[in-house]
C-alpha cells in the first residue's frame, strides 16, 4: 500500500492516489495523469475504486480506461451515470472554474458503461469492504482494507496537509449534509480502523482523535458560516488557515479546498434543510 502523490499543478501533498493490492483508489485529475503513470511505471492497475466523482479525485478515470480498455471501475450508483456521460458534470464545473478547467482537471473522457460496476454499500471489492458514506457528496463511498486495518475515506474524513495537523472539512456545493456526514463518521468509527487514508493528504495514524476533531469542526464551521455572509466567512476561514498552517501550507490547502466553495456548500445545505423542515 502506498500513496502516489500526483503533484497537482506541480505541488506536493495536495492530491494523493492510493495504490493497494494493485488497485487505485481515486486516481486524481487527468491534468496530473503523466505523473501518475510515471510513478506506476506505466503498469496497468487491477481496478479503479472511486470514493466519489469530484474532479480532483476521479477526472483521470476516463483517460485510464481509454489507455487500458479492460480496466474495471467501481463507483457509487449515483455517481456512475456521470462517469458514463460526464457532460453535465463538465458543464457544472465549468460554471465554477471557467477557463481554468483544462489547467486544473485536464480532459474528462467518458467511461464505457461496460467498465463500470455500481456500488450501494455493503459489497466487498478486491478484499475491501464498501460502505456508503454520504455527507460530503451524495455518491460517496469508503473502503476498508481489513488486512491492514486501513480505511480509504476520500473526503468524508476531511483534509489535513502535512506537517500540519489541523483538520479541514471540505464543504463544496451541492451535496453537503451535516447529519448524513456525522452518520458517515459513525460508520467509519464502527469499522475501528487502525489508520485512515485520505486524499488530501496521506495517512492518519490516530483515527479516533481525527474523527472526533472532524465532528467538532463540522459543527463549528456550520455555525460560523451561518453567522457571516460569504465575504466575511471567506476572510475568517482564510485567516484561521494561515494561523493553523502558516502561509505556505494554507496556500497549499486552498488548492485542495478552495475557500470560496466552503461557504457556498453550507449555504446550500442550510437552504435545503429549511425547505425540508418547512414542507
Amino acid at each position: 500500500m502506498r500513496v502516489i502523490d500526483v503533484e497537482h499543478l506541480g505541488n506536493p501533498n495536495i492530491i494523493g492516489c492510493w495504490e493497494v493490492d494493485g488497485m487505485l483508489v481515486d486516481p486524481g485529475p487527468e491534468s496530473s495523469l503523466r505523473t501518475l503513470l510515471e510513478k506506476l511505471d506505466d503498469r496497468r492497475p487491477e481496478a479503479i475504486l472511486l470514493t466519489h466523482i469530484h474532479l480532483d479525485h476521479a477526472a483521470a478515470t476516463g483517460a485510464l480506461v481509454a489507455r487500458w480498455p479492460e480496466l474495471p471501475v467501481y463507483v457509487h450508483e449515483r455517481g456512475a451515470p456521470h462517469l458514463v456521460d460526464p457532460s453535465r458534470l463538465v458543464r457544472s464545473a465549468t460554471m465554477i472554474y471557467g477557463d481554468r478547467m483544462d489547467e486544473l482537471w485536464g480532459e474528462i473522457l467518458p467511461v464505457p458503461e461496460a467498465n463500470v460496476t455500481t456500488l450501494a454499500g455493503g459489497e466487498t471489492v478486491g478484499g475491501m469492504r464498501v460502505a456508503y458514506t454520504p455527507g460530503h457528496a451524495s455518491h460517496h463511498v469508503s473502503y476498508l482494507h481489513e488486512e491492514t486495518g486501513t480505511a480509504f475515506v476520500g473526503d468524508v474524513a476531511a483534509c489535513r496537509i502535512p506537517p500540519a495537523t489541523m483538520v479541514v472539512p471540505p464543504t463544496p456545493p451541492p451535496d453537503i449534509d451535516l447529519e448524513l456526514w456525522e452518520g458517515s463518521i459513525a460508520v467509519i468509527e464502527g469499522w475501528g480502523p487502525e489508520r485512515l487514508a485520505i486524499a488530501h493528504f496521506g495517512l492518519v495514524d490516530d483515527p479516533p482523535a481525527h474523527l472526533a476533531e472532524l465532528r467538532r469542526r463540522l459543527r463549528e464551521e456550520f455555525e460560523r458560516s451561518g453567522r457571516m455572509d460569504q465575504a466575511a466567512y471567506e476572510a475568517d476561514i482564510g485567516q484561521r488557515l494561515v494561523e493553523g498552517f502558516g502561509p505556505e501550507l494554507a496556500a497549499a490547502l486552498s488548492q485542495a479546498v478552495p475557500i470560496p466553495h466552503q461557504w457556498l456548500g453550507w449555504d446550500r445545505y442550510r437552504r435545503k434543510k429549511a425547505e425540508r423542515e418547512g414542507a
